[in-house]
């Protein structure tokens, strides 16, 4: 009866099986392949079939044809490849990014023409499952002859041939790591016969098996398996050097553009990891004599863990890309390639990478090692800096000279050591290959960066902000100017993204190889700089003299005045010192600046004053200098001082370009300059170009000072801009149906998911009528909702919070009086959406414990009923002290 009831339910799952399998696949299907499971992909909705487009708008790559071929109920992904028809027909357009977010292919599916076919091939028989890429998984086998579900394969009926033929239908490279339940552990069904490939099959189903079934497989026993990704690098002397390539079908080259420099070493390093080399010294695109085909990587999917081919789609181009990895050693968990726990593997002792011991390594070893990794020179070496391990360790001693090219080429103890204290695993910090030339001094001139060779910068409308970036990276002090220098004729140049060097990434993991005329040249301070303020013209005060140490040192209050102040804010290329007071920005411990500045006031570097012969040895505590100094923006030519042509200055005072701004930005504008709301932004067009600052209103309207957000332009176009400050600036705040509690004083403000939420905006009642704006912003979108003001407010109702809700939100307040349009905008509050469920849990728990703590009570006050009559007088008068009467 057992036994009937099991295959009653094998049957009853294998039919859901089924049914779900049909469900998934009626509305996709691959056509004119060799199986099923290869073709022109097809898509039914609406009850018509279409083909499914390939273009450079749907972007589909293998992350995405592993989700159709789930749904086709095949194996994994193998390759994505455009099928060109002769003329346009009617297709299905899917994009990429839908497919990714779950949704279902016909809901992503949107009408179209195009004579670009997708075409799709599968794995029909075998898949990895639960792996970090399609090349690594647990595997999974099915035979439409013997059943329709998939297996997994017992470790025992499975060896190294037959990995070589799974690896191979799956597109992936040779095996590397064969090991049981190693993705993890399944229940039945197992596959029932031993495999006997001789390593040359097509397919695993091709192979010859045992005749006899197994009935068991031990737990822990469910075949795991990990292939090599199909990548690597040819036309060099080395294997980690050379054009890259990747298998996906055939092997072709990746694709880099001459004039979209997407490829830097911080991506490139991705691809080293993937190739089992070291870290990424160089990156550039090759141009090749024809167009030819390639593979374009989407490098975002990279960065977030997924493998090259994944990431790759078929294209064109004349550029190829280059690549050149460290063969032997690299640097690990540190802040950049240039910093880590240091590795090192060889070839002829082990496959392994292996850290070396503190006790086997100097500075010349070292000079060696920041050489090869194309790095600057070393600053420190230090054991356990970037973490400890567990074996395998190097265990010989390196003996280098200093002028090697690469560590192995150094001789090497004879003897080996088999043992390294815990924490002296070499942890080494190279200095960045970055470098000012052509200026009045180190910290000023042309930006140069070293990757293969020393080239210098183009412009690229770098402003303050990156800039600052850089003079850290320099050890200069603070961004003073960024300017242009433009050449005769193009030359091989580092393109830098900005927003990579933000992120906090070392300029040379940031820059990519590229041809332009266009030079950024950069001054910094020398030797001093603000830290931890709200702009570049504040915070705490540090300066640094390379005659007498190498570090930054703050300076005592008791050590600094308002002449010194102004010599600073000179240095720094702000305005006026407005503030100075100490620990406004934050206390330190040593070391503290040791003499006192005695400036006059008129010196252009605070190092040029006199300062005392006797050293301070001591400095209150709250005491280092905090400084704010004016933002250098003023209004030029109008009525009054808060008004006229905007000017700011930035190594020299220029005029701002007109370039659409709106009464958004001049309200920041008008704020900075202490002028009230903003009344008018106008347009003043010049005779011929001149040079202005062109402002990222991006980076405005984010916070940042205008000078930080000014790169330098040339246009006829000048902006004109009035102040006013006849409106007040309107209050925000906020409420929920939970609390009912107005948070107008706090800057952030939580809601329950689900809950009823309002934003009200209030002014003072200075005109009547006007008009609220509500203005919302978050990393993936932005929102205005408008209502008139009643009674000199307005309240704006959200039914339910949703996570899209959390962001920023101001208030903007409109008002037409005196033939003007005036508008103010009030300060930002941020809200956050939390989940009620933990809430919910922890009521509850709470609920649970007091019914516990009264129900011991309970139990107790009955125990002591009958106790003697002194206990229980106690008992009465603990009770009585309480406040509850004693029980009768």
């Amino acid at each position: 009866m057992d036994h009937l009831l099991v295959l009653l339910l094998l049957l009853w799952s294998s039919g859901l099986q089924a049914e779900e399998n049909h469900k998934s696949t009626e509305s996709v299907k691959l056509v004119g392949g060799d199986s099923r499971c290869a073709g022109a992909m097809e898509l039914k909705r609406q009850g018509d079939w279409r083909p499914v487009e390939f273009s450079r708008w749907t972007k589909w790559d293998l992350r995405d044809a592993a989700i159709a071929c789930r749904q086709l109920d095949c194996g994994s992904a193998v390759s994505v490849g455009m099928r060109e028809d002769s003329s346009e027909r009617s297709v299905w357009r899917i994009r990429s990014d839908c497919v990714q977010s779950g949704s279902a292919l016909r809901e992503c599916a949107r009408p179209g023409s195009s004579s670009s076919v997708l075409d799709l091939t599968c794995s029909d028989s075998v898949r990895l499952v639960n792996g970090t890429s399609l090349c690594s998984g647990r595997l999974e086998v099915k035979s439409n002859h013997s059943n329709q579900w998939w297996s997994s394969v017992c470790e025992a009926d499975f060896d190294q041939q037959d990995a070589e033929v799974v690896c191979r239908e799956l597109g992936c490279g040779a095996p590397s790591v064969l090991q049981g339940a190693l993705y993890g552990e399944v229940e039945d069904p197992m596959w029932t016969k031993e495999f006997q490939c001789g390593g040359t099959e097509s397919a695993l189903l091709d192979c010859r098996s045992s005749g006899s079934d197994r009935n068991t497989c031990s737990p822990g026993k469910a075949v795991g398996l990990t292939c090599s990704e199909p990548v690597r690098l040819v036309g060099r002397d080395s294997r980690c050097a050379g054009t890259l390539e990747v298998n996906q079908g055939d092997w072709k080259p990746v694709g880099a553009s001459g004039h979209d420099p997407s490829w830097n070493l911080k991506r490139a390093n991705f691809a080293c990891r993937e190739l089992d080399c070291g870290s990424a010294v160089s990156a550039g695109p090759r141009e090749q004599p024809d167009v030819r085909s390639v593979w374009w990587i989407n490098y975002n999917y990279v960065q977030s863990g997924s493998a090259l081919r994944e990431c790759a789609r078929p294209g064109t181009s004349h550029f190829t890309l280059d690549l050149t990895c460290s063969d032997s050693v690299r640097l690990v968990n540190g802040t950049s390639l240039c910093s880590g726990r240091l590795e090192v593997k060889s070839n002829h002792s082990n496959q392994w990478w292996s850290s070396v011991c503190e006790a086997d390594f100097d500075q010349q070893d070292a000079e060696v090692v920041c050489r090869e990794l194309g790095c600057g020179a070393p600053s420190v070496l230090q054991g356990a800096l970037y973490g400890e391990v567990e074996d395998h360790m190097w265990t010989k001693e390196f003996q280098c000279g200093g002028t090697e090219s690469a560590l192995l080429d150094c001789r090497s103890s004879g003897s080996d050591r088999n043992t390294c204290s815990p924490g002296k695993a070499v942890g080494l910090t190279c200095s960045e290959p970055v470098r000012l030339v052509g200026g009045d001094s180190r910290c000023a001139g042309t930006l140069e960066v070293k990757q293969g060779d020393w080239r210098q910068v183009e412009y690229a409308g770098w402003i303050l902000r990156e800039a600052s970036a850089a003079c850290r990276q320099l050890d200069c002090g603070s961004a003073v100017s960024v300017g242009r220098r433009d050449v005769f004729s193009d030359r091989s140049v580092l393109w830098i993204k900005s927003h990579c060097v933000e992120s906090g990434s070392a300029l040379r993991e940031c820059a990519m190889p590229f041809s332009s005329s266009s030079i950024l040249d950069l001054t910094c301070s020398d030797s001093v700089r603000l830290v931890n303020g709200t702009s570049l013209c504040s915070g705490r005060l540090e300066v640094k003299s390379s005659q007498s140490n190498q570090w930054w040192s703050s300076v005592c209050e008791a050590d600094f005045d308002q002449q010194d102040a102004e010599v600073v804010c000179r240095e720094l290329r702000c305005g006026a010192p407005s503030v100075l007071q100490g620990a406004l920005y934050g206390e330190v411990e040593d070391p503290m600046w040791t003499k006192e500045f005695q400036c006059g006031g008129t010196e252009s570097a605070v190092l040029d004053c006199r300062s005392s012969g006797s050293d301070r040895n001591t400095c209150s505590p709250g005491k280092a200098v905090g400084l704010t100094c004016s933002e250098p923006v003023r209004l030029v030519g109008g009525d009054s001082r808060c008004a006229g042509k905007l000017e700011v200055y930035h190594g020299d005072w220029r005029p701002v370009e007109y370039s659409y701004w709106t009464l958004r930005e001049a309200a920041i504008v008008c704020r900075q300059l202490d002028c009230g709301s903003a009344v008018s932004v106008g347009r003043r067009d010049e005779s011929s170009d001149r040079s202005v600052w062109w402002i990222r209103t991006d980076c405005v309207r984010s916070g940042f000072a205008l000078r930080e957000c000014a790169a330098s332009h040339s246009s006829n176009s000048i902006l004109d801009l009035t102040c006013s400050d006849l409106l007040l600036q309107p209050n925000i705040s906020a409420s929920s149906s939970v609390d009912g509690v107005s948070e107008a004083q706090q800057q952030g403000f939580q809601v329950l998911r689900g809950s009823t939420f309002t934003i009200s905006c209030s002014t003072q009642p200075q005109y009547p009528g006007g008009s609220f704006q509500l203005t919302f912003t978050s990393s993936t979108s932005a929102l205005n909702y408008t209502q008139p003001a009643v009674n000199h407010s307005a309240h704006f109702l959200f039914p339910a919070a949703e996570p899209a809700h959390q962001g920023s939100y101001s208030c903007v307040y409109h008002v037409y009086v005196f033939s003007h349009d005036f508008f103010s905008e009030s300060r930002l509050i941020s809200l956050t959406v939390a989940d009620p469920k933990p809430l919910i849990i922890g009521v509850v728990v709470l609920v649970l414990i007091l019914l516990l703590v009264t129900t011991g009570l309970y139990f107790y006050c009955k125990a002591t009923r009958g106790q003697n009559p002194v206990r229980r007088m106690n008992t009465e008068l603990v009770y009585y002290k309480m406040g509850v009467p004693a029980a009768e």
